[in-house]
């Protein structure tokens, strides 16, 4: 037996509750993994509230990442005992994730634990940071040094943004820190924020071309600051694009693309092939201080986990949220 939180649908209601399941529920798997820690996604707030079509079969067992050691095995790439990570793959959303005692996926989902990292250490960062890691990855890929100014992070007070932040500061970046909650200006600058902007400022509509302020950004939010900030970004700059809160449209132009050469560059951590994969787990661990893991996280137990997903989904959850399990 373990215990998994379990959605299931009543009257086109999504419904969380703790259950108690025979290891016979485990769906299909090369491995199955005693999970230690999970952690709580925007993705996952949307489907645990149902306020996303994100889960379209029930029962779910909801969770896009986890950590932990094997139980057993049938691929030769992992053993009995190996520390493995997983994150995206569609689990938590048409597989059973990582909110439960024991998850059960094909080996090809897995990654092993990097050195230096145990499963607490590595659901902190989580698919947030994997993601915030590809996005800076894409920014130098487009050739955004720091010597060519600075950065924009919005939703930067979230679990992708305020990985971002550290990171980006860790590799010498100028960071500008865009967040709705001024209470978290402190704390944003502690984690690597030169400074901090309210998020209104970039609310108001967007010209198709304003003053060029950003070297390139990191957008988790879309829509309205997205089109804000193309338009904002400097000559050649680029904008690595990684989430919706904010919507999924972009009022925008093509004049920031045509006129002056910026980049949009679309980052996507679920279906990210292997080897990139790995070398951003590698790359993240290696930047990360360990000041980060003490800063940016707040660890909770299953059964807290329905009312912190409605609170994640209105913006009022900083940093990271463990799951230990």
């Amino acid at each position: 037996m373990f215990k998994a939180l379990v959605l299931n649908q009543q009257d086109t209601k999504t419904v969380a509750s703790v259950e108690q399941l025979d290891d016979t529920s485990l769906p299909a798997g090369d491995v199955v993994v005693g999970v230690e820690y999970s952690s709580l996604n925007y993705k996952d707030g949307l489907a645990i509230t149902g306020k996303g079509k994100i889960i379209r079969q029930f029962p779910m067992v909801p969770g896009i990442d986890y950590a932990g050691k094997v139980l057993s095995s049938r691929d030769d790439r992992y053993q009995t005992g190996d520390s493995v990570i997983l994150t995206g793959w569609g689990v938590g959303e048409n597989h059973w994730g990582g909110m439960a005692e024991k998850a059960s996926v094909p080996a090809d989902y897995l990654v092993s634990m990097p050195a230096g990292l145990d499963s607490r250490k590595a659901m902190i960062i989580g698919t947030a940071g994997l993601t915030a890691m590809l996005c800076v990855m894409a920014l130098e890929d487009a050739g955004i040094t720091p010597e060519k100014g600075e950065i924009l992070v919005t939703g930067a007070s979230g679990g992708v943004g305020s990985v971002a932040v550290t990171l980006l500061d860790q590799l010498g970046y100028q960071v500008v820190a865009a967040s709705g909650r001024p209470q978290n200006s402190d704390w944003l600058k502690s984690i690597g924020a030169d400074r901090v902007i309210d998020r209104a400022e970039l609310l108001e509509p967007a010209r198709p071309l304003e003053k060029q302020l950003w070297a390139g950004c990191i957008d988790t939010v879309g829509s309205k600051i997205l089109a804000k900030v193309l338009a904002q970004v400097d000559y050649e700059g680029a904008v690595a694009a990684c989430g919706l809160a904010g919507g999924f449209d972009l009022p925008t132009t093509v004049m920031p693309f045509i006129l002056r050469g910026v980049k949009l560059l679309g980052v996507d951590s679920v279906m990210c092939p292997f080897e990139r994969r790995t070398q951003a787990w590698n790359r993240v661990t290696e930047l990360l201080p360990e000041s980060f893991y003490t800063e940016a996280a707040t660890e909770v137990e299953l059964k807290a986990v329905p009312e912190l997903a409605e609170a994640i989904t209105v913006g009022q959850v900083t940093g990271r949220t463990l799951i230990k399990l």
